[in-house]
Formats: C-alpha cells, structure tokens, sequence
C-alpha cells in the first residue's frame, strides 16, 4: 500500500512541476542565472580603485612610486594636486577611494638615510574595502621600494664617507606569501561552493514551502489527507522530487562554476554529495516546517526569506564567523548551513574527505533528522 500510492503520489508531483512553465524557470533556470551574477558581485576583490595623488616632492623617485601603483592594475588615478585640499573633496564626494601623500624631500631622504615614507589615506567607509586597497597598495610600493634599494645600493655605497650618518641596516630575511588551497586567491573559489550552498537551500526550502501551501489554498491538501493515502507516503512525494531537483542543481552549478569561474575540484565529489544529501534533508524538512506555520503563498515567502536572511548571515558564506561575538557563533553553530558551506569548501579546494569532514556530516545528520522530524509532528498535529 505505502509503495504503490508513494509510486502514484510521485508521479503526480513530477508531472505538476513539469507542466508549470513558472516552476520550471524558478528551479532550473533562475538559480543559474544567480550562480553566474552574485559569484561575480559577492566579492572583495578590488579592480579599480581611484586614485588621487598629492606630490608634494616633484621628484622622479615621487613620479616612480605614483607610476608603479597605476600600473599595476588596481589603481585609475583620477586626480592629482600640491595640497590636500582638492585631496579632501574629492574623498568626501566619493570621486576617489584613496589619496596617496608624497611628502617634500621624498627623494631625499632616500638617498641621505635610505629610508622615507609615503602616506596612503583611505576612504574607510567601506572598511573591508579599504582594508583591501590598503593590502594592494602595500604590496605594489613593497616591491617597488625593493626594487629601487637594489638599484640605488652601488650610490649609496659610493656616498658613504667617514662623516656619512649611519646607515640602517638592510633586512636579511625576505617575508614571502603564498596561498595555499587557493594558490591564486581568486575570491570567485572561496564563493561559488558558498552561493551554490545557499541556491539549494532557496530551491529546498521556499518550494517545499510554497508547494505544500499551494495546496492548501487550493483545497486539495484537505481532500488528500482524508484519503486512504499514509501520510508518511505524502510527505515523502512532497520532498523527495524537489530533493532530486536541488541535487541535479547542485551538478549543474558545479558544472558552471568549474567551466565558466575555474573553480577547482580537489576532493572527492562523492563527499561533497554524501554532505549535500544530508544537508537537504534538514532544508527540506524547513521548507516544510514553514509549511504548516503559513497559510498562503504571500505567507510562506515572506515567513521563507526571513529565515534565509538569518541563515545566510550566520553561515559564513560572506563574512567569516570567527569574526563575529562568541555568543553568535555559538547560536551559529546550530545553522546547518554553516557546516554545509565549510564541508563544500573543504572537499573542493582542500581535497578533504571523509574523515577530514566528519564533524560536519554528523552535525548535518543531526540537524536533517531533527528538523524534518519536528516538522512532520507539527505536520500530523496540524493535519489531525
């Protein structure tokens, strides 16, 4: 009885996803769309940060340090003045992001006590964005200050006299950086296994929601469950066909994000699944918790994205947790989200397995099992 009604129940619904043309575009289309634009919104990287220079030395060691920093490639300069003044305005009009300050006897300095040094002023009203250019700043005078060092070495060997002032010693020890995992830092590896994440949590959640609801506007929820049909068999049809779909979206998005973004796939794609499986449940078992809470469709979107909203700020797909008071990582530990965005990126940038990953697969476990249990008692209680 269970298996020939859950046979006919999952017909029904696959047939009713496949000839709703709105359906079929919200879960197949509209989630790769939202893939392909928020893995190139969601980012701190920064391309073109404008840049105002205030040189007040007129040098061609000042020249050189501006020249380096619009050449490489993150830095537009859209101004220059003597004064900081016309500097001043033009952070406060939002015309420039940073003011790069060379100071009189710039050049001097390095010639006479090998050392001097440039300011850069930020706009940091954006403070991860300002945290950024000042990284990139950094990096580009870093390199050119050594470059020029070796450079000027043999003059500044050649000026040291007996009544010379002494010089400051040159550091031994070079400082290199090399990422590991994601060896060339490209932000776009650290979101797609994020957005991915929530995508399917959107396609598990809200249309479970909206589609358990949907019949309870239109009567038919009350007809079935006075039916002979087991109720077990009905909620199975309800979830697992949109559990397929999220799966099938997950391999589509894997797909685009390896092809279009470059995203690697260091681990085994069977963990990454085994997490996925066990991650929709609990998604699922949500969407039908809101289920029984909304009895309209206005209802459960609105009920769908307020809890989503929670979900993602807590899950570390934007901002690290580590960040934030011990009290809220504490309640963010509880967000099977969090635990499914670390497993995806630990399984595709990290090469983790199972056993790298089990933490998170017992919790994902845990919060599935628990979740859509709650919401099938819930179910029955509401249904009886």
């Amino acid at each position: 009885m269970l298996f020939s009604s859950l046979r006919v129940l999952l017909r029904k619904e696959f047939l009713q996803i496949w000839r709703d043309p709105v359906i079929l575009r919200m879960l197949l289309i509209m989630p790769i769309v939202q893939l392909i634009v928020l893995a190139n919104a969601a980012t701190f990287e920064i391309k073109d940060a404008r840049l105002w220079v205030v040189d007040q030395d007129h040098t061609p060691a000042s020249q050189e340090a501006v020249s380096r920093l619009a050449a490489g490639g993150r830095f537009d300069p859209v101004g220059h003045s003597v004064t900081f003044s016309g500097a001043d305005e033009a952070l406060l009009n939002g015309s420039a992001d940073v003011v790069v300050v060379v100071p009189e006897g710039f050049e001097r300095s390095i010639i006479r006590d090998r050392q001097s040094t440039l300011q850069m002023v930020l706009n940091a009203e954006n403070g991860p964005q300002a945290g950024v250019i000042f990284a990139y700043g950094s990096q580009i005078l870093g390199t050119w200050a050594r470059e020029l060092t070796e450079r000027m070495t043999p003059q500044l060997q050649a000026a040291t006299g007996p009544e010379a002032p002494p010089r400051r010693a040159q550091p031994i020890v070079e400082i290199r950086r090399r990422g590991w995992y994601n060896v060339t830092a490209d932000y776009k590896h650290y979101m797609v296994p994020g957005i991915l994440a929530q995508l399917i949590t959107l396609v598990g959640t809200l249309m479970t929601a909206l589609n358990i609801v949907r019949e309870k506007e239109l009567g038919t929820l009350d007809q079935l469950n006075v039916t002979p049909i087991p109720r077990a068999a009905f909620i199975t049809a309800k979830l697992l066909p949109l559990w397929i779909i999220a799966l099938f979206e997950l391999s589509v998005g894997l797909l685009v994000g390896h092809l279009l973004f470059g995203m690697p796939v260091v681990g085994s794609l069977g963990t990454l699944y085994l997490g996925a499986a066990l991650y929709l449940v609990a998604a699922l078992g949500l969407g039908l918790l809101i289920s029984t809470i909304a009895d309209t469709q206005q209802q459960a979107v609105f009920v769908t994205f307020a809890l989503l909203m929670v979900y993602s700020l807590m899950s570390g797909i934007f901002t690290p947790t580590r960040g934030m008071p011990d009290w809220v990582r504490n309640i963010a530990e509880l967000n099977p989200l969090l635990h499914f965005v670390d497993l995806a990126r630990a399984v595709l940038l990290k090469g983790a397995g199972v056993a790298d990953v089990r933490h998170q697969l017992v919790v994902l476990a845990f919060a599935g099992s628990t979740i859509l249990s709650l919401a099938v008692l819930r179910y029955r209680k509401r249904a009886s």
